[in-house]
């Protein structure tokens, strides 16, 4: 296992600024995701990580040690790229062990190892067969595996799923949570899927435009949103968060107005100015649709979803869309006026644009 330090780590393209000062430490055994829209930086800090790119500020340090000018080589990583990059040519056994043989390890040590990593794969049945015999998933638990045979320090994955199909993302994506709990080693994985983020993560770090916006637990980073950004990324389907402004403290809430004169009430601890632009933030799942007299927020549902298990409300409600994550079974259809009843203890409120109250 190893431990990794990032210290006000800058990258720069001539006039681009693509990471900004960034700190971290990633303890031993965390699987650490980079998660982010595109272009926010995460592979770039992955690749710099990786010795793929060089830091134009900053060091990062394995294990204590200063890896900044270090090659790729030296650094003690595996990388598991977006592309699976299998030989063509050679068998699963072959490809798995390539890395070793290039390192003139012994023959009867790259076997053993090859065997080790291809039953934590539950792959041993495919080490004779070619890419070409392979399913896209069974090529990137090979790419998996020639990684696992360097017993690297740190495992470094950039996108790994993104290139199978919906319903192999999802077995995948199970398949790497076996794996994580096998391989007991430090990994940073980068995606922009937050549900991979989410399922898979230790801890999370959530980036835009190359900061880093929050750093934790995925339930912490649910459930605290560090600011609207982070609140409106982290969930599926995001957080609906509505444009307000502050009318009066209520014991630990205050309540706020929204569009159309809708008033509704959240947890705030901190004063706030009269005129101050704030979003009141409310997660799908944490909505109810009630009767209109029974919900300060109410309007009429646009479009419904109904996807078996679960239906999705899309209610034109305080001047915006709103979208409540209900049971399967409503029978509510579009056109209906209906009230979104919540607990208020599940709302948030921001400054617009900005950090959470």
């Amino acid at each position: 296992m190893a431990q990794l330090e990032l210290r006000q780590v800058d990258k720069r393209f001539d006039d681009a600024h693509i990471i900004r000062g960034i700190d971290l430490k990633v303890e031993d055994g965390e699987f650490c995701v980079f998660v982010g829209p595109s272009g926010c930086g995460k592979s770039t800090l992955l690749r710099m990580i990786a010795g793929l790119e060089e830091c134009s500020d900053g060091s990062i340090l394995i294990d204590r040690d200063d890896v900044t000018d270090h090659q790729p080589a030296r650094r003690g990583i595996a990388m598991v790229f977006q592309s699976y990059a299998l030989y063509p040519h050679m068998t699963v056994q072959q490809n798995m062990g390539f890395g070793l043989k290039i390192a003139k390890t012994d023959p009867a040590q790259i076997e053993r190892k090859v065997k080790a990593a291809a039953r934590t794969l539950q792959i041993e049945h495919l080490l004779g067969r070619r890419p070409r015999d392979l399913s896209g998933g069974q090529r990137q638990r090979v790419a998996i595996g020639r990684a696992i045979v360097r017993e690297p320090r740190l495992f470094l994955f950039d996108e790994p799923l993104s290139n199978l199909d919906a319903a192999l993302r999802v077995e995948m994506r199970v398949e790497l949570a076996n794996i994580k709990t096998q391989l007991n080693k430090t990994v940073i994985y980068v995606t922009h899927d937050q549900v991979e983020a989410m399922t898979l993560a230790d801890k999370i770090v959530v980036l835009r435009d190359g900061r880093i916006e929050q750093v934790g637990a995925p339930l912490d980073l649910y459930t605290k949103p560090a600011n609207e950004f982070v609140a409106g990324f982290i969930g599926s389907p995001k957080m609906n968060l509505l444009p307000a402004q502050p009318l009066a403290h209520a014991g630990a809430g205050l309540e706020v107005a929204l569009a159309d004169g809708m008033r509704v009430t959240a947890p705030c601890g901190t004063a706030v100015e009269a005129g101050t632009a704030l979003s009141f933030g409310i997660r799908p799942e944490h909505l109810a649709v009630v009767a209109p007299n029974e919900a300060s927020l109410r309007g009429e549902v646009r479009v419904v979803e109904r996807l078996g298990g679960e239906t999705y409300f899309h209610v034109k409600a305080a001047g915006q869309n709103v979208i409540a994550k209900v049971g399967g079974d409503s029978k509510v259809g579009a056109g209906a006026h209906v009230g979104l009843a919540f607990d208020p203890a599940q709302a948030h409120l921001f400054q617009a644009g900005g950090r959470r109250l």
